[in-house]
Parts: C-alpha cells; sequence; structure tokens
C-alpha cells in the first residue's frame, strides 16, 4: 500500500503535468492567432504599398539600376514594420525570429505560393492548421475536414497545433458526433453524415413533430387533453389561487405570476381599482369600481376646530391650520407678524431712562 507521502507526490506530479498540458495548448492556439495575424496585416501591408514607389524623384532610373519597387527589399522592409504594433510582444518576436522566412517567401516562393499563411504558418513554421484539422499531426476533426462535427457544432482545436479534437455542438444538438437532438427539438432530417434539428412547440418537453399534437411528453405547466395535445394549465381558475391575498394571479404560457393588487383594494381579482373584491379604508364602490373617499366634503366635520381646513389625500385626508395660523399645543393660533422697519425705528428713536439726559435736582428758594 503506497505512503500518504508517495500519493501526495503523485498528485503533485499529476497536477504539473495538467498545468503544462493546458500552458502547452493555450501557447500553441496563441501562436497560432499571432500567426494568423501577422499574415492578415502581410496582405493589409501588400495593398497598401501596391501603388507606391522608391520616392527618390527618379523612378525609372532606380528601377532599372536597383529592381522595381513592387518586388524590391524596401518595400518588404516597409511591409514587415507595420505587422505588429510596438506593444505587442508575442507578434514583434514571431516576425523577428522570422524574418528569414519572410525573405525567402518574398523574393523565391511567392509566385508558386501565393497564400503567405498556409506558406509561413501551416507548412513552415507549423503553428497553424488547414481548416477543419487540429493537433500536432493536423487530424481531420469529427465528421471530417470539410465538415466538421456535421456541420452542427465547433472542432476544439479547429486550424490549430492544439486542441482534442472533440465536438461542442451548436443550440439543439448533442452527442460525439453533434447528429443527435436535445430535449425540446426533433429530426427533421437525419442520415449517417447529416442531421437538421427543428424546436419543438414550447409545450414540448420532447415530440416527433412541431406542434402541440406532435409531444410524447408535456412540459410542466401544460397537460394531454383526450385528443393528446398540451394544452397550457390555467393555475389561476384553480380552487386555491397560488397567490397571496394583496395580489392577483395572472396566467401565463405554461405558468402564471402574482401581481400586486391596487391601492385601493382590499383584496383583488384582476388589476387597477375596478378588479377589487373589496374596497380598501378611504376608498368606496362606485359603478364596481373603488375610488377615493373626499372625506372633506362629509357631513360630519373631518377637521373640528377653529382656523382648520381639511385637505382630501388618496385613500384619507389631512387637517392643517388655515392661512395666517399657526398650530401650537394642538390648537391653530394667529400667527405672530414680525414688527414692520417703520415701527422698529420708532421704537430704536424713542429714549429710554437709560439714555434720557439728567438734570440738576431743583430745590425751592428758602
Amino acid at each position: 500500500m503506497p505512503s500518504a507521502g508517495s500519493v501526495v507526490t503523485l498528485c503533485c506530479a499529476l497536477s504539473l503535468i495538467l498545468h503544462i498540458v493546458h500552458t502547452d495548448a493555450k501557447d500553441l492556439r496563441d501562436s497560432c492567432s499571432t500567426c494568423r495575424q501577422i499574415t492578415d496585416n502581410f496582405s493589409k501591408g501588400f495593398d497598401r504599398t501596391t501603388k507606391k514607389n522608391f520616392g527618390g524623384g527618379n523612378t525609372a532610373w532606380e528601377e532599372r539600376k536597383l529592381s522595381k519597387y513592387e518586388t524590391s527589399e524596401i518595400r518588404l522592409v516597409e511591409i514587415l514594420e507595420g505587422l505588429c504594433d510596438s506593444s505587442n510582444f508575442e507578434c514583434n518576436h514571431m516576425v523577428e525570429e522570422h524574418e528569414e522566412e519572410f525573405e525567402t517567401w518574398w523574393f523565391k516562393r511567392k509566385t508558386k505560393y501565393p497564400d503567405l499563411f498556409k506558406w509561413f504558418c501551416i507548412d513552415t513554421i507549423q503553428v497553424c492548421c488547414p481548416k477543419g484539422t487540429f493537433g500536432p499531426d493536423c487530424n481531420a476533426c469529427v465528421g471530417g475536414s470539410e465538415r466538421p462535427c456535421h456541420g452542427n457544432g465547433a472542432c476544439d482545436g479547429d486550424g490549430t497545433r492544439a486542441g482534442h479534437g472533440r465536438c461542442s455542438c451548436n443550440r439543439g444538438y448533442q452527442g460525439e458526433f453533434c447528429l443527435d437532438c436535445i430535449d425540446g427539438y426533433f429530426n427533421v432530417e437525419r442520415n449517417d453524415s447529416f442531421s437538421l434539428c427543428a424546436e419543438c412547440h414550447t409545450s414540448c418537453k420532447t415530440c416527433t413533430g412541431s406542434t402541440n399534437q406532435d409531444c410524447d411528453q408535456c412540459k410542466p405547466g401544460w397537460e394531454k387533453d383526450e385528443a393528446g395535445a398540451c394544452n397550457d394549465v390555467d393555475e389561476c381558475s384553480k380552487e386555491s389561487p397560488p397567490c397571496k391575498e394583496d395580489q392577483y394571479c395572472q396566467n401565463t404560457d405554461g405558468s402564471y405570476s402574482c401581481q400586486a393588487c391596487d391601492k385601493a383594494c382590499s383584496g383583488c381579482r384582476g388589476a387597477g381599482p375596478s378588479g377589487c373584491l373589496a374596497c380598501s379604508d378611504g376608498y368606496g364602490e362606485e359603478e364596481g369600481t373603488c375610488t377615493d373617499i373626499n372625506e372633506c366634503e362629509q357631513p360630519d366635520q373631518a377637521c373640528p376646530g377653529e382656523n382648520r381646513e381639511c385637505v382630501n389625500i388618496k385613500g384619507s385626508y389631512t387637517c392643517i391650520c388655515s392661512s395666517s395660523f399657526e398650530e401650537k399645543d394642538g390648537v391653530c393660533v394667529q400667527t405672530e407678524e414680525p414688527a414692520s422697519e417703520e415701527s422698529q425705528e420708532v421704537l430704536d428713536s424713542e429714549p429710554t431712562e437709560s439714555t434720557m439726559p439728567k438734570f440738576p435736582e431743583e430745590h425751592e428758594d428758602l
């Protein structure tokens, strides 16, 4: 029996291997992506420089003595300088590392191999694979390189030297070959190399056709009638509605929703003040609709007391003091107005005892 230490060591080793494999796969995918970006930018640079020349002022002499600009090293250098952003290390590193290959293709292979991506990325530095193939040896994807995953999915690693070639199926499809339909879909057409899946009727969990009569099983919220068709279950019509007392039930296809009653209602069967089972306090029924009661117009005075007014609000009312009155200790009293500037000036100008001039006391002559 292996010791605990050896088990831990084995687990660590397996984790390291998995990490390396994952990292290598990512690097391989990134390398292919970088190479594709470089060759795409090369094509753009080639198009950009199509109508240029040496720019020395005597193009005819330069092309006679040197070479034609369209096949010159000067043009190649101009194109290479525009392949990568200065901050893209991977791109710049790949261009610098394989500069000789670009020169070889430019001067010796371009005519015979016009597809730079295929010549450079696939055949020469071998970081990519042809479309529909994957892995170190560019093996064909499941379903064949012409129609990977039989046209119903994506092949892992497609076009790169990475991946395991297994299919990630499109919506509606499943299985190793993406030929089977998932629940909720049915086969319109199917053979050993082709499958077309279409969506079932919304009421079907599984089906053989597109209508609610083609259901093998109904989805929750639907049930089969006597003819075998799946129909919506109206949860709101049951004896015990599924919603709370201050809500009403709204049926939907295959389900239901609970909506809040109007504030005029004390319990309701539908939307708005006309859907009330009873009216809330402060509301009364008028022609089947709960409407606000204006307490301020009732025979009984809503706001007793002098100098007090009633203000109606939805479902209630409030009492306020009349203009020029304010509430103090539960009663409305006259608001004290501040003294006017003129009266204040008069008060300020009247002499006080402390400011009155003082005179000597008068004495009677003896």
